[in-house]
């Protein structure tokens, strides 16, 4: 058993020829740049590709298979020069009856059913090759069509108000999912605004994993969530077991931002343009009931969670003292004073942004960056940056 770095939700933009796929990406953000990025400076082990539903991309990825810059495996996933596996999905949003949407990602072992995937889908779909996300099917027939094509399903960003299912569509799954569906879905993506123990607020998700990903739209945010996982090789069935917690695999560490720096972790009035500073839970302007506010995640999470701070011992599933700890850490774009080139100078002699943030000792930075920074690498690592917290869609900011 090997532990390994794995982000399971980074955004493809657009195929190799320059269509576009995916909005708010960069330009710059194909499959073969992000395989790119993800092995040679980001130094992660596992990426799961978010948008390859897209006729243009399973073009790009059988391109990339007759070049031999990847190989299928035969125990699911892609392998791109032998350190790094891909896993072929996507983010799909659904539309409840009540007419809320909501994103998962979804994800296949093989090309095959991905392709079957993308023709099933085009059904359910407008302009499918232009626009990979947007259908017209409930949470409930998306799974039921990805679990009947070997695939699985995990709610994304479940608790931010702009698509989230806890955040802008339910309280709980068990509306959206019956039975046999919400026992299937292994995991769910904790998202950018909240960590373990926000999580931990909602007893059903006892026996769901907990991953931290990315999100990524642009190639310099990925990995600035990622989960450590023990797994025995790097292909699709050992993530699965992974996620499951089967046979000895696991996630080991969710490393992720401090929800702080999250777009919408704390409530924001749309008319003062604030984030409110007053205690959680905070529903309303402060200011002025009527105005209308983007509910932050912290603040939806302790009006709608079951339990106080998730500590209550349970029978079963993952009760929130034997999780995988939540380790905070601020990707080097978000420390000031810190830009590309600064970056680039970084990756160049320590490997990969992974070594940065958590391997290279304090004295061996400094031989490469200033003292100041370097002490900010250091103290994001020990979670001891002061930060300015995030809301209604404005990232938090490290005030040191």
């Amino acid at each position: 058993m090997r532990e390994y770095y794995v982000d399971l939700h980074v955004h493809v933009g657009r195929s190799s020829d320059g269509r576009f796929v995916k909005g708010g990406t960069a330009r710059n953000l194909t499959f073969a740049n992000i395989a790119h990025e993800a092995r040679y400076r980001k130094g992660i082990n596992i990426i799961g590709m978010a948008d390859c539903v897209s006729p243009w991309i399973i073009r790009d990825i059988e391109e990339l298979l007759r070049q031999g810059q990847l190989e299928e495996l035969p125990e699911g996933g892609m392998s791109y020069r032998d350190d790094l596996v891909i896993l072929l999905g996507s983010e799909i949003e659904t539309r409840e009856e009540s007419g809320c949407r909501a994103h998962s990602l979804v994800f296949f072992p093989r090309l095959p059913q991905l392709k079957e995937f993308s023709f099933i889908m085009d059904r359910h779909m407008t302009n499918l090759p232009e626009n990979s996300m947007v259908s017209q099917l409930s949470g409930q027939q998306l799974f039921d069509i990805v679990d009947s094509l070997g695939g699985f399903l995990m709610p994304a960003h479940v608790f931010t108000p702009y698509k989230g299912f806890y955040g802008s569509c339910t309280h709980s799954l068990h509306t959206i999912f019956d039975d046999r569906a919400f026992s299937r879905i292994p995991a769910i993506e904790l998202g950018l605004s909240a960590d373990t123990q926000m999580a931990g607020l909602l007893s059903e998700l006892d026996t769901k994993a907990f991953t931290s990903n990315s999100d990524a739209h642009s190639l310099i945010k990925m990995g600035r969530e990622y989960n450590i996982m023990r797994l025995a090789a790097l292909n699709f069935e050992e993530v699965i077991k992974a996620l499951k917690g089967e046979d000895g695999r696991g996630i080991v560490a969710n490393y992720g931002l401090d929800p702080k720096l999250g777009k919408y972790h704390r409530t924001f009035c749309l008319k003062c343009k604030g984030i409110v500073q007053e205690p959680p839970p905070v529903l309303k302007c402060p200011n002025n009931p009527k105005h209308r506010v983007v509910v932050g995640v912290r603040d939806r999470l302790e009006t709608i969670g079951d339990r106080a701070q998730g500590r209550e011992r349970i029978k079963g599933g993952f009760h929130q003292e034997i999780r995988p700890p939540y380790h905070y850490q601020v990707p080097l774009n978000f420390l000031p004073g810190v830009g590309p080139k600064t970056i680039d100078r970084l990756i160049n002699e320590f490997g990969s942004e992974m070594n940065i943030l958590h391997k290279v000792k304090g004295e061996e930075l400094s031989r490469v960056v200033s003292r100041s920074i370097a002490d900010m690498i250091k103290k994001g690592r020990e979670g001891k940056l002061k930060i300015m917290h995030g809301g209604g869609g404005i990232y938090g900011r490290v005030m040191d």
